[in-house]
Protein backbone atom coordinates (compact mmCIF):
# COMPACT_ATOMS: atom_id res chain seq x y z
CA UNK A 1 0.00 0.00 0.00
CA UNK A 2 1.39 3.92 -0.39
CA UNK A 3 2.38 6.08 2.40
CA UNK A 4 -0.35 7.20 4.92
CA UNK A 5 -2.78 9.99 3.42
CA UNK A 6 -5.77 10.56 4.11
CA UNK A 7 -8.75 12.32 3.09
CA UNK A 8 -10.37 15.79 4.49
CA UNK A 9 -14.40 15.46 3.78
CA UNK A 10 -16.55 18.61 4.44
CA UNK A 11 -20.74 18.83 4.28
CA UNK A 12 -21.44 22.11 3.86
CA UNK A 13 -25.31 22.35 4.40
CA UNK A 14 -26.20 19.05 2.71
CA UNK A 15 -30.10 18.17 2.36
CA UNK A 16 -31.46 15.92 0.55
CA UNK A 17 -35.30 15.05 -0.51
CA UNK A 18 -36.31 12.17 -2.71
CA UNK A 19 -39.75 13.74 -3.16
CA UNK A 20 -39.27 17.43 -3.34
CA UNK A 21 -41.07 17.80 0.16
CA UNK A 22 -40.00 15.48 2.74
CA UNK A 23 -36.68 16.12 3.65
CA UNK A 24 -34.27 12.97 4.63
CA UNK A 25 -31.06 14.91 5.48
CA UNK A 26 -31.79 17.97 7.03
CA UNK A 27 -28.64 21.15 7.01
CA UNK A 28 -25.93 18.34 7.30
CA UNK A 29 -22.92 20.11 8.17
CA UNK A 30 -19.75 17.66 8.95
CA UNK A 31 -16.15 17.90 8.96
CA UNK A 32 -13.94 14.61 8.82
CA UNK A 33 -10.70 14.71 9.61
CA UNK A 34 -7.89 13.10 7.00
CA UNK A 35 -7.04 9.60 8.26
CA UNK A 36 -10.09 9.62 10.68
CA UNK A 37 -12.35 6.56 11.42
CA UNK A 38 -15.97 8.37 11.91
CA UNK A 39 -18.82 6.49 12.15
CA UNK A 40 -22.14 7.46 10.74
CA UNK A 41 -24.98 5.42 13.75
CA UNK A 42 -28.29 5.56 13.67
CA UNK A 43 -31.78 3.55 13.10
CA UNK A 44 -33.15 2.88 9.70
CA UNK A 45 -34.47 5.87 8.14
CA UNK A 46 -32.20 8.44 9.81
CA UNK A 47 -30.42 9.61 7.06
CA UNK A 48 -27.25 7.81 7.53
CA UNK A 49 -27.15 5.80 3.95
CA UNK A 50 -28.28 8.49 2.39
CA UNK A 51 -25.39 10.69 3.55
CA UNK A 52 -23.14 7.53 2.27
CA UNK A 53 -24.73 7.95 -1.22
CA UNK A 54 -24.18 11.28 -1.49
CA UNK A 55 -20.55 11.46 -0.71
CA UNK A 56 -19.91 8.02 -3.29
CA UNK A 57 -21.93 9.95 -5.56
CA UNK A 58 -24.34 7.47 -6.28
CA UNK A 59 -27.04 10.47 -5.14
CA UNK A 60 -27.21 13.79 -5.37
CA UNK A 61 -27.48 16.38 -3.11
CA UNK A 62 -30.67 18.71 -3.37
CA UNK A 63 -29.08 21.52 -1.37
CA UNK A 64 -25.48 21.95 -0.13
CA UNK A 65 -22.19 21.38 -1.36
CA UNK A 66 -19.31 17.79 -0.50
CA UNK A 67 -16.12 18.40 -0.56
CA UNK A 68 -13.61 15.95 -0.54
CA UNK A 69 -9.75 17.98 0.17
CA UNK A 70 -11.41 20.81 -0.07
CA UNK A 71 -12.59 20.02 -3.73
CA UNK A 72 -16.40 20.38 -4.27
CA UNK A 73 -17.46 17.13 -5.71
CA UNK A 74 -21.23 17.20 -6.04
CA UNK A 75 -20.59 17.42 -9.82
CA UNK A 76 -17.97 14.77 -9.92
CA UNK A 77 -19.22 11.21 -10.82
CA UNK A 78 -18.28 8.38 -8.80
CA UNK A 79 -16.02 6.86 -10.65
CA UNK A 80 -13.59 10.00 -10.77
CA UNK A 81 -13.90 10.81 -6.81
CA UNK A 82 -11.30 8.26 -6.18
CA UNK A 83 -13.37 6.56 -3.46
CA UNK A 84 -13.05 3.00 -2.39
CA UNK A 85 -16.29 1.53 -1.29
CA UNK A 86 -17.51 -1.99 0.97
CA UNK A 87 -21.03 -2.91 0.53
CA UNK A 88 -22.80 -5.39 2.67
CA UNK A 89 -23.19 -7.74 -0.05
CA UNK A 90 -19.61 -8.01 -1.30
CA UNK A 91 -20.53 -6.70 -4.72
CA UNK A 92 -18.17 -9.43 -6.16
CA UNK A 93 -17.65 -10.51 -9.70
CA UNK A 94 -18.32 -14.43 -9.45
CA UNK A 95 -16.83 -14.92 -12.59
CA UNK A 96 -13.74 -13.60 -11.59
CA UNK A 97 -10.70 -14.96 -9.51
CA UNK A 98 -9.93 -13.02 -6.16
CA UNK A 99 -6.83 -11.86 -7.89
CA UNK A 100 -8.83 -10.46 -11.08
CA UNK A 101 -11.06 -8.98 -8.60
CA UNK A 102 -9.09 -6.95 -6.90
CA UNK A 103 -7.21 -5.90 -10.33
CA UNK A 104 -10.69 -4.87 -12.00
CA UNK A 105 -10.07 -1.41 -9.92
CA UNK A 106 -6.51 -0.83 -11.19
CA UNK A 107 -7.49 -1.96 -15.15
CA UNK A 108 -9.82 0.59 -15.36
CA UNK A 109 -6.99 3.56 -13.78
CA UNK A 110 -5.21 2.20 -16.63
CA UNK A 111 -2.41 0.87 -14.47
CA UNK A 112 0.35 -1.12 -15.91
CA UNK A 113 0.14 -5.05 -15.38
CA UNK A 114 3.10 -5.07 -13.24
CA UNK A 115 1.99 -2.72 -10.84
CA UNK A 116 -1.44 -4.44 -11.08
CA UNK A 117 0.36 -7.54 -9.80
CA UNK A 118 2.12 -5.85 -7.21
CA UNK A 119 -0.48 -3.71 -5.57
CA UNK A 120 -2.94 -7.10 -5.72
CA UNK A 121 -0.11 -8.74 -3.94
CA UNK A 122 0.15 -6.28 -1.55
CA UNK A 123 -3.48 -5.84 -0.54
CA UNK A 124 -4.21 -9.71 -0.41
CA UNK A 125 -1.14 -10.03 1.95
CA UNK A 126 -2.93 -6.69 3.79
CA UNK A 127 -5.70 -9.24 4.31
CA UNK A 128 -4.22 -12.08 4.77
CA UNK A 129 -5.48 -14.06 1.79
CA UNK A 130 -2.32 -14.45 0.10
CA UNK A 131 -2.60 -17.90 -0.79
CA UNK A 132 -6.35 -17.47 -2.53
CA UNK A 133 -5.34 -15.47 -5.05
CA UNK A 134 -6.94 -18.11 -8.05
CA UNK A 135 -9.89 -19.22 -5.78
CA UNK A 136 -13.48 -17.70 -7.00
CA UNK A 137 -15.88 -15.72 -4.40
CA UNK A 138 -18.03 -18.40 -4.48
CA UNK A 139 -14.99 -20.87 -2.84
CA UNK A 140 -14.20 -18.99 -0.44
CA UNK A 141 -16.23 -18.54 3.56
CA UNK A 142 -18.19 -15.39 3.98
CA UNK A 143 -15.83 -13.72 6.04
CA UNK A 144 -12.88 -14.32 3.36
CA UNK A 145 -15.50 -12.51 0.93
CA UNK A 146 -15.40 -9.82 2.76
CA UNK A 147 -11.81 -9.41 3.17
CA UNK A 148 -11.73 -9.31 -0.36
CA UNK A 149 -14.24 -6.88 -0.96
CA UNK A 150 -11.78 -4.68 1.93
CA UNK A 151 -8.52 -5.06 0.30
CA UNK A 152 -10.23 -4.53 -3.09
CA UNK A 153 -11.57 -1.06 -1.52
CA UNK A 154 -7.72 -0.32 -0.90
CA UNK A 155 -6.47 -2.04 -3.51
CA UNK A 156 -5.92 1.12 -5.57
CA UNK A 157 -4.67 3.42 -2.66
CA UNK A 158 -8.09 5.48 -2.77
CA UNK A 159 -8.71 8.90 -0.98
CA UNK A 160 -10.97 7.86 1.11
CA UNK A 161 -13.49 4.46 1.94
CA UNK A 162 -16.41 4.02 2.32
CA UNK A 163 -18.52 0.94 4.16
CA UNK A 164 -21.94 0.58 4.13
CA UNK A 165 -23.07 -2.08 6.50
CA UNK A 166 -20.42 -4.27 5.69
CA UNK A 167 -20.27 -6.92 8.28
CA UNK A 168 -23.98 -6.81 8.55
CA UNK A 169 -24.46 -10.69 6.55
CA UNK A 170 -21.79 -12.30 9.16
CA UNK A 171 -22.03 -14.16 12.04
CA UNK A 172 -21.82 -12.74 15.57
CA UNK A 173 -17.95 -13.95 16.47
CA UNK A 174 -16.97 -13.05 12.45
CA UNK A 175 -18.05 -10.06 13.20
CA UNK A 176 -16.37 -9.32 16.20
CA UNK A 177 -13.03 -10.67 14.70
CA UNK A 178 -13.57 -8.60 11.52
CA UNK A 179 -14.36 -5.58 13.78
CA UNK A 180 -10.90 -5.77 14.98
CA UNK A 181 -9.41 -6.53 11.48
CA UNK A 182 -10.65 -3.51 9.82
CA UNK A 183 -9.55 -1.06 12.75
CA UNK A 184 -6.06 -2.36 12.46
CA UNK A 185 -5.88 -2.19 8.47
CA UNK A 186 -7.20 1.54 9.17
CA UNK A 187 -4.63 2.18 11.87
CA UNK A 188 -1.48 0.64 9.27
CA UNK A 189 -2.88 2.53 6.31
CA UNK A 190 -4.29 5.75 8.08
CA UNK A 191 -6.98 5.77 5.08
CA UNK A 192 -9.99 8.25 6.00
CA UNK A 193 -12.77 5.98 6.55
CA UNK A 194 -16.56 6.87 6.89
CA UNK A 195 -18.69 3.98 8.03
CA UNK A 196 -22.27 3.17 8.52
CA UNK A 197 -23.52 0.81 10.39
CA UNK A 198 -27.03 0.20 13.06
CA UNK A 199 -25.13 -2.07 15.33
CA UNK A 200 -23.99 0.27 18.57
CA UNK A 201 -21.22 -2.21 19.69
CA UNK A 202 -19.67 -2.14 16.54
CA UNK A 203 -18.91 1.87 16.19
CA UNK A 204 -18.29 2.27 19.76
CA UNK A 205 -15.70 -0.24 18.80
CA UNK A 206 -13.89 0.41 15.81
CA UNK A 207 -14.33 4.72 15.37
CA UNK A 208 -12.47 7.61 16.20
CA UNK A 209 -15.52 9.78 16.13
CA UNK A 210 -19.67 8.26 15.80
CA UNK A 211 -22.15 10.49 14.36
CA UNK A 212 -25.86 9.66 15.83
CA UNK A 213 -28.29 10.10 13.35
CA UNK A 214 -31.92 10.33 13.48
CA UNK A 215 -34.59 12.29 11.87
CA UNK A 216 -31.95 13.64 9.46
CA UNK A 217 -30.16 15.03 11.53
CA UNK A 218 -26.75 14.29 13.97
CA UNK A 219 -27.73 13.90 17.27
CA UNK A 220 -24.35 13.87 18.49
CA UNK A 221 -21.00 13.45 17.37
CA UNK A 222 -18.26 12.52 19.53
CA UNK A 223 -15.68 10.08 20.56
CA UNK A 224 -17.28 6.80 21.61
CA UNK A 225 -16.54 7.38 25.33
CA UNK A 226 -17.73 10.77 25.14
CA UNK A 227 -20.65 9.39 23.17
CA UNK A 228 -21.89 6.51 26.09
CA UNK A 229 -20.39 8.29 29.02
CA UNK A 230 -22.16 11.82 28.19
CA UNK A 231 -24.98 11.54 25.85
CA UNK A 232 -26.39 15.26 25.14
CA UNK A 233 -30.05 14.06 24.64
CA UNK A 234 -32.44 11.57 25.96
CA UNK A 235 -32.35 9.84 21.87
CA UNK A 236 -28.39 8.98 22.29
CA UNK A 237 -29.09 7.89 25.71
CA UNK A 238 -31.21 5.20 24.99
CA UNK A 239 -29.88 4.37 21.36
CA UNK A 240 -26.07 3.77 22.57
CA UNK A 241 -26.27 0.82 25.15
CA UNK A 242 -28.43 -0.12 27.83
CA UNK A 243 -30.19 2.70 29.68
CA UNK A 244 -32.20 3.20 32.87
CA UNK A 245 -35.47 6.25 32.40
CA UNK A 246 -36.72 8.16 34.95
CA UNK A 247 -39.30 10.86 34.30
CA UNK A 248 -39.46 13.32 36.73
CA UNK A 249 -39.77 17.25 37.72
CA UNK A 250 -36.45 19.61 37.95
CA UNK A 251 -37.30 20.97 41.48
CA UNK A 252 -34.09 22.73 42.38
CA UNK A 253 -31.07 23.52 40.19
CA UNK A 254 -27.78 24.67 41.23
CA UNK A 255 -24.53 24.79 39.17
CA UNK A 256 -24.44 21.68 36.95
CA UNK A 257 -26.49 19.53 39.81
CA UNK A 258 -30.14 19.20 39.32
CA UNK A 259 -32.58 17.61 42.27
CA UNK A 260 -35.57 15.69 40.58
CA UNK A 261 -38.77 14.88 41.61
CA UNK A 262 -40.07 11.59 40.21
CA UNK A 263 -43.20 11.03 39.26
CA UNK A 264 -43.81 8.35 42.11
CA UNK A 265 -42.60 11.01 44.27
CA UNK A 266 -39.06 9.90 44.48
CA UNK A 267 -36.36 12.24 45.41
CA UNK A 268 -32.93 12.27 43.30
CA UNK A 269 -29.73 13.94 42.46
CA UNK A 270 -28.19 14.32 38.91
CA UNK A 271 -25.87 15.87 36.69
CA UNK A 272 -27.86 18.46 35.25
CA UNK A 273 -26.71 17.84 31.40
CA UNK A 274 -29.62 19.30 29.27
CA UNK A 275 -32.43 21.02 31.59
CA UNK A 276 -34.48 23.95 30.71
CA UNK A 277 -34.83 24.88 34.76
CA UNK A 278 -36.68 24.11 37.63
CA UNK A 279 -40.16 22.87 37.14
CA UNK A 280 -39.32 21.44 33.95
CA UNK A 281 -39.75 17.59 32.65
CA UNK A 282 -36.81 15.74 32.52
CA UNK A 283 -35.73 12.32 32.01
CA UNK A 284 -33.15 10.89 34.22
CA UNK A 285 -30.51 8.62 32.01
CA UNK A 286 -28.54 5.92 33.93
CA UNK A 287 -26.24 3.05 32.95
CA UNK A 288 -26.89 -0.42 34.16
CA UNK A 289 -23.53 -1.06 35.24
CA UNK A 290 -23.17 2.23 37.26
CA UNK A 291 -25.99 0.93 39.91
CA UNK A 292 -24.47 -0.57 43.08
CA UNK A 293 -26.31 -3.44 44.71
CA UNK A 294 -25.97 -3.94 48.49
CA UNK A 295 -24.64 -0.17 48.38
CA UNK A 296 -21.92 0.33 51.40
CA UNK A 297 -21.18 3.63 50.80
CA UNK A 298 -23.10 6.37 51.31
CA UNK A 299 -24.15 7.28 47.88
CA UNK A 300 -26.60 10.67 47.17
CA UNK A 301 -29.44 8.41 45.61
CA UNK A 302 -30.55 5.55 47.66
CA UNK A 303 -33.52 3.47 46.75
CA UNK A 304 -35.86 0.54 47.19
CA UNK A 305 -37.26 -1.75 44.17
CA UNK A 306 -37.98 -5.12 43.88
CA UNK A 307 -36.65 -7.71 41.83
CA UNK A 308 -38.51 -9.39 39.21
CA UNK A 309 -35.85 -11.55 37.46
CA UNK A 310 -32.42 -12.39 37.73
CA UNK A 311 -30.38 -13.74 34.79
CA UNK A 312 -27.24 -15.42 35.05
CA UNK A 313 -24.87 -14.30 32.06
CA UNK A 314 -21.33 -15.70 33.24
CA UNK A 315 -19.86 -12.46 33.93
CA UNK A 316 -22.40 -10.74 35.42
CA UNK A 317 -26.10 -10.51 36.79
CA UNK A 318 -28.52 -8.97 35.26
CA UNK A 319 -31.61 -7.94 37.41
CA UNK A 320 -34.53 -6.48 36.24
CA UNK A 321 -36.36 -4.72 38.91
CA UNK A 322 -39.59 -2.41 39.11
CA UNK A 323 -38.30 1.00 40.56
CA UNK A 324 -39.95 3.94 41.29
CA UNK A 325 -42.46 3.06 38.65
CA UNK A 326 -40.24 1.75 35.88
CA UNK A 327 -40.81 -1.91 35.83
CA UNK A 328 -37.60 -2.97 33.48
CA UNK A 329 -34.89 -1.44 35.55
CA UNK A 330 -31.76 -3.09 34.84
CA UNK A 331 -29.16 -3.82 37.35
CA UNK A 332 -25.52 -5.45 36.49
CA UNK A 333 -24.37 -6.84 38.89
CA UNK A 334 -20.53 -8.38 38.41
CA UNK A 335 -20.20 -11.76 39.13
CA UNK A 336 -17.40 -12.52 41.78
CA UNK A 337 -17.99 -15.88 42.61
CA UNK A 338 -19.96 -15.52 45.70
CA UNK A 339 -23.42 -16.84 46.23
CA UNK A 340 -26.09 -13.91 45.81
CA UNK A 341 -29.55 -14.13 47.32
CA UNK A 342 -31.29 -12.71 44.74
CA UNK A 343 -35.14 -14.17 44.16
CA UNK A 344 -37.74 -12.83 42.59
CA UNK A 345 -40.16 -10.61 44.73
CA UNK A 346 -37.57 -9.61 47.14
CA UNK A 347 -37.34 -5.84 47.99
CA UNK A 348 -33.77 -4.81 47.36
CA UNK A 349 -31.97 -1.39 47.83
CA UNK A 350 -29.78 -0.01 45.59
CA UNK A 351 -27.86 2.95 44.87
CA UNK A 352 -25.32 5.55 42.76
CA UNK A 353 -24.07 8.77 42.54
CA UNK A 354 -25.73 11.86 41.01
CA UNK A 355 -22.67 12.32 38.34
CA UNK A 356 -23.81 8.60 37.35
CA UNK A 357 -27.05 10.03 36.00
CA UNK A 358 -27.95 12.55 33.30
CA UNK A 359 -30.58 14.94 33.88
CA UNK A 360 -31.83 15.12 30.02
CA UNK A 361 -34.22 16.74 28.00
CA UNK A 362 -37.61 14.62 28.43
CA UNK A 363 -39.27 12.02 26.00
CA UNK A 364 -42.51 10.42 26.38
Amino acid sequence: MSETRGAAVRFEKVQKSYDGENLVVKDLNLDIAPGEFLTMLGPSGSGKTTCLMMLAGFEPATHGEIYLNDRPINNVPPYKRGIGMVFQNYALFPHMTVAENLAFPLQIRKMSKSDQEAKVKRALEMVELGAFGNRRPAQLSGGQQQRVAVARALVFDPELVLMDEPLGALDKQLREQMQYEIKHIHENLGVSVVYVTHDQTEALTMSDRVAVFEDGRIQQLSAPDVLYESPQNSFVAQFIGENNKLSGKVTKLKGNVCEVELDDGTMLKADAVNVEGVGSRTTISLRPERVEMYPDKKLENQIEGTIREVLYLGDHLRVVMSVAGNPEFIVKVRNRGERWQLAEGQKQKIGWAASDCKALDPVA
